[in-house]
Parts: C-alpha cells; sequence; structure tokens
C-alpha cells in the first residue's frame, strides 16, 4: 500500500501502551494519516500485530517493549526511537497500569502504582521528548486522562481518579510553558470498547446496559474511529490554537464544566 498524503504525512509519532485498545487505535488512525509509529507496550507479541497493521496503512512502524513504570530507561527509549525514525513530532502518552477498589482496601504500593505509570510516567517521556518536540517546529503531546475525575459517584475510582487528574495538570502547565517552543499539549477523556472494557460488558450485561444508558450517545466509542481518529485532528493543523485543554470523547457522558 502506497503511503497516505496529507497533512501529517511524513510525520513520527510515539504511542505507550499501542498493543491493543485505545493505544492501538490511536496508532492506526495516526497511520492511516501518514505518520509512522513507535510502538511501545509490554507484550512483545501484541506490538508486533500492531506494527503490521501500522505497516498495512503504508506507514513505517517499530516495536519497543517497555514498562513504562521504569522511568529511568525513558530517556534512552526516546533516543533510540528518534535513532530509528529520525525525528519525532508527536507523543501519545496512553499506558497505564494501576488498582481500583474503595480507598481503604487499597495498599499504598497498589495505590502508588498509578501515579508510576500515569504522572511520573507521563512526565518522563514528555521531557525526554521535548527536545525533540521543539526541533520538529509542531510537536503535539495528547495524554490520555479519565472522566473518572468529574464522576458523579467515584466510588472504588478514587486512585485512579487521582493518578489521571495529576496528569491532567501536568498537561496544562506544559501546555503553558512549552508554548513558545511550538509544543501544543492536550489530554483527552475517552470511553472506548478496548478489550478490557468489552470484557466487562460481555460479563456484566446488565451493568453494562446501564453504562450505556447513562451515555447520551447510548454507545461506547470505538478505539479507531471515535478515539484514535479525534486524535488525528487534535495533533493536526486545524486544530493549531488549542493547547492546554481536557477534551471528553465519551458521548457526552461527562460535565467537566
Amino acid at each position: 500500500m502506497s503511503a497516505p498524503e496529507g497533512a501529517l504525512a511524513g510525520r513520527v509519532a510515539l504511542v505507550t501502551g499501542a498493543g491493543q485498545g485505545v493505544g492501538q487505535g490511536i496508532a492506526l488512525a495516526l497511520a492511516g494519516a501518514g505518520v509512522s509509529v513507535a510502538v511501545l507496550g509490554r507484550t512483545e507479541a501484541k506490538l508486533e500485530e500492531t506494527c503490521r497493521l501500522v505497516r498495512d496503512r503504508g506507514v513505517e512502524a517499530e516495536p519497543f517493549a517497555c514498562d513504562v513504570a521504569e522511568t529511568e530507561a525513558v530517556p534512552a527509549l526516546v533516543e533510540a526511537v528518534v535513532a530509528r525514525f529520525g525525528r519525532l513530532d508527536i507523543l501519545v502518552n496512553n499506558a497505564w497500569a494501576g488498582a481500583y477498589g474503595p480507598l481503604l482496601d487499597l495498599s499504598d504500593r497498589a495505590f502508588q502504582k498509578g501515579f508510576r505509570t500515569g504522572p511520573f510516567a507521563s512526565f518522563a517521556f514528555m521531557k525526554a521528548a521535548h527536545p525533540h518536540l521543539k526541533a520538529s517546529g509542531d510537536g503535539s503531546i495528547v495524554n490520555l486522562v479519565t472522566s473518572a475525575m468529574v464522576r458523579w459517584d467515584p466510588t472504588t475510582y478514587g486512585a485512579y481518579a487521582a493518578a489521571k487528574q495529576a496528569v491532567r495538570s501536568l498537561t496544562r502547565t506544559a501546555a503553558v510553558e512549552w508554548a513558545p517552543d511550538g509544543i501544543r499539549v492536550n489530554s483527552i477523556a475517552p470511553h472506548a470498547l478496548s478489550p478490557g472494557l468489552r470484557q466487562w460488558t460481555e460479563s456484566n450485561p446488565e451493568e453494562a446496559a446501564e453504562f450505556v444508558a447513562s451515555i447520551p450517545m447510548r454507545r461506547i466509542g470505538d478505539c479507531e474511529e471515535d478515539i484514535g481518529r479525534a486524535v488525528v485532528a487534535l495533533v493536526g493543523p486545524d486544530l493549531r490554537y488549542l493547547t492546554g485543554a481536557t477534551v471528553p470523547l465519551d458521548g457526552g457522558q461527562a460535565f467537566f464544566g
């Protein structure tokens, strides 16, 4: 397949957690816009499959196995991506692993895990990517957060929401500080039918039906078509004046205000 043409053609993106779900959907949508993708994640087989799908869109892809919680390895990892592709224009911090449950049931270690893979990892990638995004002249960062930050009932979501709220604050600060460097920084709060959510809906059909009913658009988003394509728009020239924003991609469910 020939490489796609368009405003983003020839650019390079680094997407964490891209082996499946939302991360994969974002990688595929970017590939469809002509963006080559560094595919990061923990499971090599999943990374290879995403790379295969990305290459089918006519662009380059390379897998990089990593655990984003190991932040000391991030600078060298980013340099390896740039060495492979020659540039870096887009960073998507999607990977996250942490705990859910009532606060009194969470150990300190479980609570802290979401911060290591959330704001700590996002900061490490953002800082390491900064000089390359600045050199691009039109760099863009997209951090993934969650509507659980403003959920009407945050029960069992406390650790998740706290970590993601930190990412949201980090996004806003970087957007302001790095705007003179030609770098835009935004966050998205998506609902998408990732493998985990799909499994939950199939295992809990009644609860899933109630959840879908709480979404004004009455459906859960598609990883590529609803989330990935929104990211393409967000990092493209049509939204070049938008930075520091949190964009809810949840069918109208959450009220961010």
